[in-house]
């Protein structure tokens, strides 16, 4: 059995929590999975979106800081999260973002068949549509965009970085990557050669170091079976004196951190929990969801959140 099977969730900062709901699910039309806090900073939102019922591969989340500054893109940090839609849909995405007045990039190919539109959220953090015809995976939608056209997942993210060498050790000798793929100064690698788990690296030894804050990305968590490969994954990076956090129950899954010698923060979490276990699957996503030790507090976190919606009409 592989301890690590590919990525699990991309966890994200924004500065305010209904123009996050509203870019998300209303432009992008991924699906609000789960609506809790922080665990660490319990008066602060932490949401997630994916896929019907995010599965690992299609999870991006977020903690909305209320009028936090912005960071900077640069070295040391994961600068692109990438999306996965039909080869098809290319005019359709291109049109949908003309509509909603986003900024984009004209369209390139990166790899064979796989085309590639780079644009931001509200916040600046850099996200892509990757058209491929490659992923066999179901799409989401609410409703306002068609299902043909719809987000299936992750295909891959970017780090950026001085060198790559020491980041592609860490992933091809503790957490079960290849090479897949290299071209110019971006090498590829994946614990699962399949859209969703794809990780570029990208040397840019001339970048500047990147700055945290609003539109950064916090973490990029890795999947793997269950607790049992997760201490074992923990055990290969104490040998590699990378110093990981005791295991973490997260609710939805269990987690570790560490981070990575480039300055990424890593996390390997458990693919054996998932968000059905509070909401049925038709309301995921609904209502505030906290774990069973904040339950006491619940008025009171209730009072320090800014209450937020789903608005989908005016994004049809």
């Amino acid at each position: 059995m592989k301890l690590i099977t590919g990525i699990h969730h991309v966890t994200a900062i924004a500065s305010d929590a209904q123009r996050n709901i509203d870019f998300y699910t209303g432009i992008l039309g991924v699906r609000l999975v789960k609506k809790t806090v922080n665990f660490d900073a319990q008066d602060v939102y932490h949401f997630y979106y994916g896929d019907e019922l995010g599965h690992p591969g299609s999870i991006l989340t977020f903690f909305p800081y209320s009028g936090l500054i912005k960071g900077r893109h640069g070295n040391g940090y994961l600068n692109t999260t990438t999306f996965s839609v039909p080869l098809a849909s290319l005019d359709y995405w291109m049109e949908r973002l003309k509509k909603f007045r986003i900024n984009f990039k004209e369209p390139q190919e990166r790899f064979e068949n796989e085309i590639v539109i780079y644009f931001e959220d509200t916040d600046g953090l850099g996200l892509e549509l990757v058209f491929n015809d490659r992923d066999s995976r179901p799409g989401f939608t609410y409703g306002h965009i068609p299902l043909a056209h719809s987000i299936k997942g992750f295909y891959s993210v970017e780090i950026w970085e001085e060198g790559y060498e020491r980041t592609a050790a860490i992933l091809t000798e503790q957490l079960d990557h290849k090479l897949v793929l290299e071209k110019g100064n971006r090498f590829r690698f994946a614990a699962n050669n399949a859209p969703g788990n794809y990780v570029d690296i990208l040397c840019a030894p001339d970048s500047l170091k990147g700055r945290n804050g609003s539109g950064t990305v916090h973490h990029i968590a890795f999947s793997t079976p269950n607790v049992e490969t997760q201490t074992a994954v923990m055990e290969k990076i104490k040998n590699r004196m990378l110093n990981p956090t005791p295991i973490l129950d997260r609710q939805y899954f269990k987690s570790i951190y560490f981070r990575e010698p480039g300055g990424v923060l890593f996390e390997i979490a458990t693919a054996d929990g998932g968000f059905t276990i509070d909401e049925e699957k038709d309301k995921l996503g609904e209502a505030l969801k906290l774990p069973a030790w904040f339950e006491k507090d619940r008025e009171k976190i209730q009072k320090s959140l800014k209450p937020v919606k789903l608005d989908l009409e005016k994004y049809k």
